[in-house]
Formats: C-alpha cells, structure tokens, sequence
C-alpha cells in the first residue's frame, strides 16, 4: 500500500494505492462515502482493497477535497468539486495501471458522486458498482440530523430536551455539523438536490447497484433507469453494517457477507 498525493497542485489529493501482486485485466477506483459513514466503512473497504491486490487487481483509495488526509477544511468540500475529484482519481489510477478495464466501486454518497462523475463525459469506468447509494438527498440530511441529536444525546447523562425541539422547528438545524463533520450551506442545499431526475445514468458502461430490499428510493430509481434502457441491474442485497452506529457486538466492522458480495461482483 503506497500512501501519495496526486491531481493539480491547487487541489490535492491524498490516496492509498494498492498494488497488484500478480497481472490481471482490470483494476478498482473505490468512492467512499461521506463522514462518518466513512468511517464504518474504512476497515471494510481496507480489507477489501488488500484481498483484490493479493489476486491480481490493484485499488486507488483517496479522500476527497476537505475530507480525510486530503489538504482543505470540511466546510470547503462540495458535491461539484467532489465530482471532479473522482475523474482526478481516475486518471492516476489510469496512469498507474495503463490498459486495465477500470471499475468503480461507489459507497452511499459515493456511489452517487460517482453517477455524476461518469455522466460527465471526463472519464468513463468500464463497469460501476453502486452499494446503498443515496438517491433522494432531502431525506439523507434528514436522516443525518435525526442520527446526529441520537448521537448527542447518548453522549450525555441528561440529554436537553431543546435539541429536539430545534429538529422539529428548524429545518437546518443540526446542519452546520454532522457527526463532528462541518458541512457548508452550499453542501447542504446540494445534498438536499440529490435526487433520481440528477442521477441518470449513461449507456456507456454497464451497472449494478446493490440495496436493501427496503430501500424503495433505489430501487424505484433503477426501475426508471431500466426504463431508460440503461445497462442497469439491481440487486437485493442485506448486510449487517450501520452505517451510522459505533461498532458494537451486532455492528460488524468487516461483514462477511458483504466483502464476499463485493468481491464477486468485481470479479465477475
């Protein structure tokens, strides 16, 4: 695993690279989600980076602009600039592995930055894995607010009851900062903009998206996109992994279920 700094030098970018210990055709590009989710997901998507490098696929990790080990502040991030950051990752990946197929392999808000990304024509994966993307992005902030005041109040003995006075009154309340996360109002109203009329998909390569059977907005959204004769397939797919809850004995940190689905969908 090679730690570096790579894109142009007014907005670099921290990443992993992991490299391959035999020859294969393809390589993975993999956007992380946001904050905490982050978080929950990093050991998971470690472990799943250092068993693809050991069967021949190399792996670019990278934090986004204002994110993880990457230069900028939290409030500086933005979904546009994000964007951009995936086409920049794909490039060094490109650069470093020369004519492997590229996949990506997009996470909750990463598997949404990474639609954007493909739909802008800058660079194209061969195929795009999208694991719980986040499709209507109102009720992800929502979401977050609600976790971010349960997170609150398990931190302290007598929680104040004003906390949740301010979620029901104040629609940007508990919106400045989510889980020790600083987002900008420009963040916010993009998030909020999130929705299945933004994420249109591309014929260009093909995708799969792996959700909940729960997960209605996904899988509507991919019902259109099937609609649309995009070379889409959903998939039903349980794991065990909060996205949003500290590790606890019923919390898995590595799922099996989940790496081993993961895996085979990049070796397919």
């Amino acid at each position: 695993m090679t730690p570096m700094l790579f894109g142009p030098a007014s907005r670099q970018l921290f990443g992993l690279f992991h490299a391959a210990e035999r020859e294969s055709s393809i390589a993975l590009l993999i956007c992380s989600p946001f904050g905490q989710e982050a978080i929950r997901a990093h050991r998971l998507l470690r472990v799943l980076s250092d068993r693809l490098a050991r069967v021949g696929t190399p792996v670019l990790r990278f934090d986004y602009y204002g994110t993880g080990d990457s230069p900028g502040d939290d409030t500086e991030g933005d979904l546009e600039g994000w964007r951009r950051d995936v086409c920049a990752a794909h490039e060094e990946l490109r650069r470093r592995v020369g004519g492997r197929r590229i996949i990506w392999l997009g996470v909750r808000l990463g598997a949404s930055l990474a639609v954007m990304a493909a739909k802008s024509g800058r660079c194209d994966p061969s195929k795009l894995i999208m694991w719980d993307p986040i499709i209507e992005g109102a009720r992800y902030v929502e979401q977050l607010r609600a976790s971010h005041v349960d997170a609150l109040e398990r931190s302290f003995c007598v929680p104040d009851p004003a906390w949740r006075r301010r979620l029901g009154k104040d629609a940007d309340a508990f919106t400045e900062e989510l889980f020790g996360f600083g987002i900008s109002p420009l963040m916010r109203q993009q998030l909020r903009g999130i929705s299945s009329e933004t994420l249109q998909l591309t014929s260009l390569h093909e995708t799969v998206m792996l959700a909940d059977a729960e997960d209605h907005a996904a899988h509507q959204w991919a019902g259109k996109e099937t609609a649309r004769h995009m070379p889409l397939m959903a998939c039903k797919f349980q794991h065990p992994l909060m996205w949003t809850s500290d590790p606890h004995p019923n919390n898995a940190m590595v799922p099996t279920e989940a790496l081993q689905r993961l895996l085979a969908e990049i070796h397919d």
